[in-house]
């Protein structure tokens, strides 16, 4: 077997199909690795794409990682921990930034295409692999959305949150810390009220707080039981972070731009996180893909750190799927932003806050319509 083409295209990855809401100029690269194997006549394809929340990485696929991948000599199989260490040969160690993304798409594609060659769903593959039972259970998901509307913000907000409960959403998440406190402090209100309670809510601030206002947030917030206070300050400052946890007793949530072990590790130490309650972020695809990220599993469980605490960001199907593999706490979902990569499949169902991953071969981007015409277009050149 051997990868044969891997193309890249850069994608527009808007928050929300309403016009009436600033897209904000986010894209994303969608890729797809074509190997050799012939499956009813075509060649498998595994499809990927970097992520939600970072920019499309074209320049690093094209030049730096794709040619490694193509330059592997052919093998008994597509193994997804093999291409890994071929993507990061003589990389230097630190320096993620978007390196880690560039990674990380790419192995998202590279395990899809190993699934399917083997005609399983991801999550059964990944147990087979890694050498776990094999077994899954439905996953716990919550709804992330809750962007801040130009317009009748805490109307809007209300409907959103009713649209999630309608689609079985038992718990959700909304943005905080853009407007002032008082504004903020209302959004909550109702997006509280809309999920059946405080404790059903996660907001976040999008590290957007110095340490003077993460502290004020913190004190203001700090008897509402939220189900978790997220993304509180710059992503290194474990200083403010280790403060607000200091004083702050309920949930919090970090790790979401933690791009590698070292960096999990440090976030873990530094910040005053708590084995008993916290919640860890990290993004499957923006931290070099899976491998890396069971490394930092590893280094948590390590440190005395549950997986149960793992909800990694993305809300997206290799999400879910690796979630059911692994055995973490849950999974985001994101059901009508960052499309049209971001949700379940066309025909998924969540009941009580909980879905299985879909029993389609590989991550099953082909059951999401508009995903599946989309990278069927990149696999054949099309634009």
């Amino acid at each position: 077997m051997k990868i044969t083409a891997v193309l890249e295209r850069r994608v527009p990855i808007s928050r929300y199909a309403d016009p009436a809401i600033p897209p904000g100029g986010l894209d994303t690269s969608a890729v797809a690795v074509v190997t050799d194997v012939v499956r009813d006549g075509e060649p498998v394809v595994g499809y990927g794409f970097a992520s939600i929340g970072r920019f499309a990485q074209g320049g690093l696929i094209r030049e730096r990682f794709a040619p490694r991948l193509l330059a592997m000599p052919a093998a008994d199989d597509i193994d997804p921990f093999h291409a890994w260490d071929a993507m990061m040969a003589d990389e230097k160690p630190g320096g993620h930034g978007e390196r880690s993304v560039a990674v990380g798409a790419l192995d998202m594609a590279l395990w899809d295409a190993a699934a399917k060659i083997a005609g399983l769903p991801l999550w059964r593959y990944l147990q087979r692999h890694l050498g776990m039972a094999e077994k899954v259970s439905p996953v716990s998901v919550y709804a992330g959305g809750g962007y801040y509307f130009p317009k009748d913000d805490r109307a809007r907000l209300a409907d959103e949150m009713a649209m999630f409960r309608d689609l079985g959403y038992t718990r959700a998440k909304i943005k905080i810390g853009a407007r002032d406190l008082k504004e903020d402090l209302a959004r909550i209100e109702t997006a509280a009220e809309g999920m059946g309670g405080p404790g059903n809510l996660a907001v976040d601030a999008m590290y957007g707080y110095d340490r003077a206002r993460a502290i004020e947030t913190a004190d203001a917030i700090q008897g509402r039981n939220l189900w978790w206070f997220e993304d509180i300050c710059d992503p290194l400052d474990f200083e403010t972070l280790a403060a607000v946890t200091q004083r702050y007793a309920p949930p919090v949530a970090a790790g979401e731009a933690t791009f590698s072990r070292a960096d999990a590790h440090n976030l873990i130490v530094h910040g005053g996180l708590r084995t008993d309650r916290d919640i860890l972020l990290f993004d499957i695809a923006h931290c070099y893909g899976l491998p890396e990220y069971l490394r930092m599993i590893e280094a948590a469980e390590g440190l005395g750190w549950n997986r149960r605490s793992f909800w990694p960001h993305g809300g997206h199907l290799f999400t879910l799927h690796c979630v059911a593999a692994l055995g973490l706490g849950g999974a985001e979902v994101n059901p009508h932003n960052f499309q049209p990569f971001g949700g379940l499949t066309d025909d998924a169902r969540v009941s009580d806050g909980k879905v299985l991953p879909p029993d389609l071969p590989g991550i099953g981007f082909e059951g999401r319509a508009a995903a599946a015409d989309l990278f069927h277009k990149l696999a054949r050149n099309q634009t």
